[in-house]
């Protein structure tokens, strides 16, 4: 899986996806991950990518020629090497880029979207900033827009973060144990607010506070039986 992503940081990206899990997907190939700057696609010698909004008000805008260039010269980039690779139309198309703007207006992501997300093979992130994004991107060249919660944020770089981590644990081979991913919180289609239930370990008495006796029991039914009713 790929993922490239657009913003006017980069530097912030430079440890992120150095440790865990990510690193050793990244590592064995299970995914790729492309920091693009987005002032490498602007024309002027300021490197400018934000202008004022017309009609006034607050604020700058990322302005929409960066952008349309750089989404662009991302996919035909992609097209190209899947053209050297002599892969089929079908996956080209496929492969070429969902775009997605990370923004206080997107959709809430949540385990939901990120199962959606991880079965796309190519994702073209968007880190908004200041103000927002010119509308014309949004309405021609982003397919959806997603936020991570409902607050605000200095700008899409942590929610890129968040919406890569979340679904990079759901492409196959990235975490070793499948089941991990089966009994995950809000991994249950039928109960998308179940969480976890409570752990212990070692000792099993600490200072008094002791670890509850079903679990020390060896009987699996009875554990199974606790785990699922003990947050009810």
């Amino acid at each position: 899986m790929k993922f490239n992503i657009i913003t006017i940081f980069p530097d912030l990206f430079s440890s992120t996806f150095s440790y865990g899990i990510i690193k050793h997907a990244v590592d064995n190939g299970l995914l790729e991950i492309n920091i693009h700057d987005l002032r490498k696609w602007t024309c002027d010698r300021h490197k400018q990518v934000d202008d004022r909004s017309f009609g006034g008000g607050p604020g700058m805008i990322l302005k929409p020629e960066p952008l349309f260039e750089a989404v662009e010269s991302i996919k035909l980039k992609d097209e190209v090497t899947d053209s050297l690779q002599k892969r089929d139309k079908q996956n080209r198309t496929k492969e070429h880029g969902h775009v997605i703007l990370l923004s206080p207006q997107g959709k809430t992501f949540n385990q939901q979207k990120a199962e959606e997300l991880s079965k796309i093979d190519n994702i073209i992130l968007i880190c908004g900033r200041y103000e927002g994004v010119d509308q014309r991107v949004i309405e021609n060249i982003v397919d959806e827009e997603i936020s991570i919660g409902r607050y605000v944020l200095s700008g899409g770089e942590i929610p890129a973060m968040v919406v890569i981590d979340a679904v990079s644990r759901l492409i196959q081979g990235v975490i070793k144990n499948e089941d991990f991913n089966a009994n995950e919180s809000f991994s249950d289609p039928k109960d998308r607010d179940k969480l976890d239930f409570p752990q212990y370990t070692r000792p099993a008495d600490y200072k008094g506070m002791k670890v509850p006796e079903v679990l020390l029991s060896g009987d699996h039914k009875k554990i199974e039986t606790w785990r699922r009713n003990v947050d009810k």
